[in-house]
């Protein structure tokens, strides 16, 4: 099997998104994810028109409670994927490691740590996602850091070995992300297409971002072997975006459109709707309004000091944000393609930083503190999973 790197995005410098970017920075047919025979149900055109209609907007203004907390004593939390049962995968950052933690009680088991990963600053074991269909041959897909690189790999899960054997060697389906002491992105999750996605980060090399020849700054779409989607804005590349700074959340709403959150330097935090070919803006722009047609202006932004978001999910017709450096939960309401009312804060100090937010099969969401990373001031059962009712 071929296994993609950098290298092969290099050869395909040239052809990169050359009939998907104009001065406008509309991509024409050739990166149109409606061209695809691939695209979700319902996912935005290029143009900005909708396959279908949306829902109706939610209140503007909504509600957050503490139902329980599932379990605590986790270190480093990082990424959460959900099991069909419910249960959730749960990866440690620092240490390697991936836990499940049953929906029911919140009983911890390791299923195993995984080889190659080589923590330090943000990097580690990083995002976590399950391979639809979840049968009778599980993989579980996760992106981590290594000596050389940030790369996405695949590990069989068998629930039936003991614990802390559960998991198969590492199958690398993509290598050669760039690495750094911050800024490595980290977020993977399949789309309603059942083709991978991947927030990528520029390292603190902020020319990364609008490098089309690197992985570094972007949105990746890939086959679950790693390979470029029919439909891509370049037929031979995983590049979807680009031109961002530190990708940590991505969710779909009820339309099949992506959302992204994106960590800002020292002005916006952005929320951004994100459509294939497009460009961010990163390091040439931070936040809305400058004007220039060549870059997409985020939906929604913030203060870095109120967000600085991680993981994001889709609940009840909003985005819900978690917040580090911000310590609260941003509630975001959609209208299609953009916010239906100003965004609202939750739990603003009350559980310190904020890393990842879950949908549940109900409807309410998980939510992952992350406060042993670090930076954090950790508290008596530091960290945990919060079960959350929103509206």
């Amino acid at each position: 099997m071929q296994r993609r790197s950098v290298t092969s995005v290099l050869a395909a410098a040239s052809l990169l998104l050359a009939a998907g970017c104009s001065s406008g920075g509309a991509p024409g047919p050739a990166g149109s994810l409606a061209a695809s025979s691939a695209a979700p149900s319902g996912a935005a055109s290029p143009g900005g028109t909708p396959a279908s209609p949306s829902a109706p907007a939610p209140p503007a203004k909504g509600s957050v409670k503490v139902v329980s907390t599932l379990t605590t004593g986790l270190t480093s939390p990082w990424g959460v994927a959900a099991l069909p049962g419910g249960d959730l995968l749960v990866s440690s950052r620092d240490t390697g490691k991936i836990f499940r933690v049953a929906a029911d009680g919140g009983r911890k088991t390791e299923l195993g740590t995984v080889p190659g990963v080589a923590p330090g600053g943000e990097g580690g074991l990083l995002g976590i996602a399950v391979a639809p269909p979840f049968g009778r041959s599980p993989q579980v897909y996760a992106y981590f850091t290594t000596e050389s690189d940030n790369r996405i790999a695949r590990l069989n899960y068998d629930a039936k070995k003991q614990p802390g054997s559960q998991l198969g060697a590492p199958d690398t389906v993509l290598k050669g992300i760039p690495k750094g002491q911050i800024h490595n992105g980290g977020r993977i999750a399949f789309g309603p297409d059942k083709m991978l996605y991947a927030g990528t980060g520029e390292t603190g090399d902020t020319g990364l971002a609008q490098d089309r020849t690197s992985l570094g700054g972007k949105i990746l779409r890939m086959t679950p072997d790693g390979e470029p989607v029919h439909g891509n804005p370049d037929a031979d590349s995983v590049v979807y975006t680009y031109g961002h700074r530190n990708v940590q959340g991505l969710a779909w709403d009820g339309e099949g459109r992506l959302w992204a959150a994106e960590f800002g330097q020292n002005t916006w935090d952005e929320l951004n709707l994100i459509e294939p070919g497009r460009n961010y803006g990163w390091p040439e722009v931070e936040g809305k309004g400058r004007g220039d047609a060549r870059f997409v202006d985020p939906v929604a932004q913030w203060k870095t000091a109120d967000a600085s978001p991680s993981g994001i999910a889709i609940a009840g017709g909003s985005v819900w944000m978690a917040g580090l450096r911000g310590e609260r939960l941003w509630r975001i309401p959609l209208a299609g393609r953009q916010a239906s009312a100003p965004p609202q804060a939750f739990l603003q100090g009350e559980y310190g930083r904020l890393r990842t937010v879950v949908t549940a099969q109900d409807g309410g969401v998980w939510l992952v503190t992350g406060n042993t990373d670090g930076r954090g001031e950790p508290k008596q059962g530091d960290d945990r999973i919060l079960r959350l009712d929103v509206r």
